[in-house]
């Protein structure tokens, strides 16, 4: 790997760290990169994963004040993230990428107008609530709301799995679904959980050997410092605009996805 390649890498690898810590999709920006510089599209997917990983932590302790309140969410999520994590690499390397390819972009676009959605759905519940502690500061959704996210959020941690790009925008639609309207807070869980997914995934692609490791090497520096960049950056321009760049990351990463199908 050059110079020239390796600065590639770092760039693309910092505005991943930045866009997986504020909604996710950071893999639009790797996965590209490492197929550009020649690497098979499965190898540069393993890769990428792998590389991202620090990345998820970095930015988790961004937001590491934000999800106390919410160790319970926590505990439901985080075994049907592992196991859909472990799921979905296994299909990556068994099965050809094309079929999440074709749905990525339609997913993405779903999830986006949801959290779309759910941000003005919020606004008008808190204000019918008025004198109601909000759903934020505690207030447990119903046992049937669970099972339906735990069951979406085992869906989202395959797909996470196997491709990963935009996991963490579905995740914030999932998280709005279930009332929680702190956007900071949302980032947090997304966070853990997609550090979750991706660490089963990350464990099976090094120990079938799928990963480039010269070039996930340069990946990590380049994520972890752009992880936690984005966890600040999110907080200092505060909800309202933080919500508002979950959306156009959102929209973009779906066009971006058209784009590149359309191209092949």
């Amino acid at each position: 790997m050059n110079l020239p390649q390796a600065l590639i890498l770092i760039a693309a690898s910092f505005g991943a760290g930045v866009m997986n810590a504020m909604a996710g999709g950071g893999t639009i920006l790797t996965f590209p990169s490492l197929v550009f510089l020649g690497l098979p599209s499965i190898a540069a997917n393993a890769t990428s994963t792998v590389a991202l990983l620090p990345a998820s932590l970095t930015s988790l302790y961004g937001f590491r004040d934000d999800v106390r309140m919410y160790q319970g969410w926590l505990k439901r999520l985080f075994l049907p993230s592992l196991i859909g994590g472990a799921v979905g690499s296994v299909l990556l390397l068994r099965t050809p990428e094309k079929t999440f390819a074709f749905l990525a972009p339609l997913l993405i676009l779903f999830a986006t107008v949801l959290f779309m959605a759910q941000g003005l759905l919020a606004r008008w519940t808190a204000a019918r609530k008025a004198g109601k502690p909000p759903a934020t500061q505690g207030e447990d959704p119903s046992p049937g709301r669970w099972t339906l996210a735990i069951l979406l959020q085992l869906g989202v941690a395959v797909y996470g799995g196997y491709f990963g790009a935009g996991i963490g925008i579905l995740m914030l639609a999932l998280l709005g679904f279930l009332g929680l309207s702190n956007i900071h807070a949302a980032n947090g869980i997304k966070n853990l959980l997609g550090f979750c997914i991706n660490f089963v995934a990350a464990g099976y692609f090094i120990f079938k050997g799928a990963v480039v490791w010269p070039a996930a090497l340069v990946i990590v520096g380049g994520g972890a410092v752009g992880g936690y960049a984005g966890a600040r950056f999110a907080k200092r321009i505060g909800k309202e605009k933080a919500r508002a760049a979950v959306v156009v990351i959102g929209l973009v990463v779906t066009a971006i996805l058209f784009w590149q199908r359309a191209t092949k």
